[in-house]
């Protein structure tokens, strides 16, 4: 079913090539996984053609949704969820050359495009775009964009005004919960970041992330899964111990930097 959407989609004249993501673009995958597509476009496709096409194979959708990218969520029939992302190939390569080649970083996240580009699998390609750009970015992970990421990322997690464990023991020290939540995973983009970029790897995204470092970073700081399940443990029952647990988690990331 998926194969025969796949075909119709390609025979649109504004797609240029389609790319399956995530775990269905590798071998970790159940028949309950979901699929991740990106359509490479030259220009918009109007939304009742999606509609006309999707409805044939889905049986709710959600389209036009553009909370990050432009979006095509749907529930395929089965029950398995599709998500749909609309992109134009050379503003997205542009965007990874920015990473790679011009070496910026971001707060946290820096290499996840990058990341999608290697990773996925082309499914259609109709002018080879999309296959070289992959060939373009398949090369070693650049030593100068370690440097910012790691140099960026660790001014965020601590050492300055803004660093977020000074933000979320002053929101402890209030009983804000809200804002502890959200500078804790604040704080915790910018250290994976570091992580994955000290490694050497482009990083997989939000998802499993102690459970992928884990798996496959040689470099991690001592007590690496016990100090941030202690930290999340402490967040709400023990706010007064989080200033500790921050102390801990940032020590043992310097001594591995």
């Amino acid at each position: 079913m998926v194969n025969e959407l796949f075909k119709e989609l390609a025979a649109l004249p504004q797609i240029e090539a389609i790319a399956l993501g995530g775990s269905r673009a590798g071998d970790h995958f159940d028949e309950k996984s979901d699929y991740d597509v990106y359509l490479y476009c030259t220009g918009p496709i109007a939304e009742s053609v999606r509609r006309e096409i999707l409805s044939k194979y889905c049986t709710y959708m959600e389209l036009g949704n553009h909370f990050w990218e432009l979006e095509d969520n749907c529930t395929l029939v089965g029950g398995v969820d599709i998500d749909i992302l609309y992109r134009n190939l050379d503003e997205f390569t542009a965007g990874v050359a920015a990473v790679v080649e011009d070496c910026q970083a971001s707060n946290g996240y820096t290499t996840c495009m990058w990341h999608n580009l290697r990773t996925c699998k082309v499914i259609y390609d109709e002018n080879g775009r999309l296959s070289a750009a992959k060939a373009r970015f398949d090369v070693p992970y650049p030593a100068a964009l370690k440097d910012a990421i790691v140099s960026r990322n660790i001014q965020l997690v601590t050492g300055t005004l803004p660093a977020y464990d000074g933000q979320i023991r002053k929101a402890a020290s209030r009983g804000d919960q809200v804002s502890i939540c959200h500078r804790t995973a604040a704080f915790m983009e910018s250290y994976f970041d570091i992580l994955w970029a000290l490694n050497g790897q482009t990083h997989p995204g939000e998802k499993r992330l102690v459970q992928l470092s884990r798996e496959r970073l040689s470099i991690l700081p001592a007590g690496f899964e016990e100090n941030i399940q202690t930290l999340y443990t402490h967040l709400f029952s023990a706010p007064q111990l989080i200033a500790a647990d921050l102390e801990r988690i940032v020590t043992e990331l310097r001594k591995i930097l």
